[in-house]
């Protein structure tokens, strides 16, 4: 399943983090590629150990973990650290798949890619092609959000960053290790919370039907979490 999680950050956060990327340096992004990923890929990073990734870093996953879709769609155990990449002319990322394991940089601890994430931090009227494609069962889907706006998709997915025409396309790109490894489950459990929700600001959170059905969520998260 795919989701888009809308204003993650704010129109001057964004200003923030532009101002910060304008001015840093960058590196081939082949540096943090695998072998196959980085035969595909063209593109510019800031480097993981930066002090601009650790500031916007700090600064996205403040303002993610404020969304509670993001949360109930998520439902983060491990969150590598956020990375930050550009486009320019030319440059793009053919097709791949992302790799199942990742190493926090310099704490020893890996995690197990369940959900990738990309905060995009151009808007569209800024760069022309850069979508991003992500395929599943149901076709190819084609992604191009508002500056602000995140995408959350599983990191399973065969997924390719289409080539820049014009302009720069700027992004934010992490993934989630998630308490519920399993895709169905974590499909199911965000559309009961999502119900829940819903219920609740029509019947109150005292309804009895509510209460048992929270119930019902909280114990299936129980049954299927990994943490």
């Amino acid at each position: 399943m795919l989701i888009a999680v809308p204003k993650v950050l704010t129109k001057d956060q964004v200003r923030a983090c532009r101002k910060v990327t304008d001015d840093a340096k960058w590196i081939d992004g082949r540096a943090t590629a695998g072998p196959q990923a980085a035969a595909v890929k063209q593109n510019l990073q800031l480097p993981d150990n930066s002090p601009e990734a650790h500031q916007l870093g700090d600064m996205v996953l403040e303002a993610l973990f404020k969304s509670p879709l993001f949360v109930s769609f998520a439902l983060p155990h491990r969150v590598l650290p956020p990375m930050f990449n550009r486009y320019g002319t030319g440059q793009f990322f053919g097709s791949h798949v992302d790799a199942a394991i990742r190493g926090i940089p310099n704490s020893g601890v890996r995690i197990r890619t369940d959900i990738s994430v990309t905060l995009f931090l151009a808007e569209p009227t800024e760069y022309d092609g850069g979508e991003l494609c992500v395929l599943d069962s149901y076709g190819t889907h084609e992604i191009k959000l508002a500056a602000g706006d995140a995408v959350l998709y599983p990191a399973t997915s065969l997924h390719h960053v289409k080539p820049v025409t014009r302009g720069f396309r700027v992004a934010s790109f992490f993934w989630i290790q998630s308490m519920v490894r399993d895709e169905r489950a974590r499909t199911m459990l965000f559309d009961m919370d999502q119900t829940i929700q819903r219920l609740t600001s029509t019947l109150g959170l005292e309804n009895a039907e509510v209460v048992k059905l929270s119930g019902i969520y909280h114990n299936l998260i129980r049954y299927w979490a990994d943490t």
